[in-house]
């Protein structure tokens, strides 16, 4: 994605563009992420979340959950726990890994709960 992607909606826009920063995230004493290819999905007037690229996450570290929500914005989300992470890492990574099309840049992209694990660096 080389530029910001708008999604129209005057009362709860979605912008997602590339985002300049470093992303590493650890959990259970483990770097999960390392990146330079995160994604900045800013919606409405929520706090800014950055999506990674499934590639740059060691997908072994995460254990798919039953657990699902649904975005009438961005559509069906399953997630992920981090076993290393203990309790507080349960369904701590969430993925929309069928986005709506207005959207479709975060697919094949993971978001974490920067609560939900150990660190959460953006540098």
């Amino acid at each position: 994605m080389d530029k910001a992607v708008k999604i129209p909606g005057p009362d709860h826009p979605i912008t997602i563009e590339p985002s300049p920063s470093r992303v590493v995230v650890k959990a259970g004493g483990r770097v999960i992420v390392d990146t330079r290819a995160a994604l900045s999905l800013r919606e409405a007037s929520y706090p800014e979340v950055l999506y990674v690229p499934r590639k740059d996450v060691d997908m072994t570290q995460l254990e798919r959950t039953l657990h699902t929500t649904y975005c009438p914005y961005k559509g069906e989300c399953s997630y992920y726990s981090i076993p290393a992470g203990g309790q507080k890492a349960v369904n701590a990574v969430w993925s929309y890994e069928s986005p709506y099309e207005a959207v479709a840049a975060i697919k094949d992209h993971l978001a974490f709960y920067r609560d939900r694990v150990d660190s959460f660096e953006v540098v």
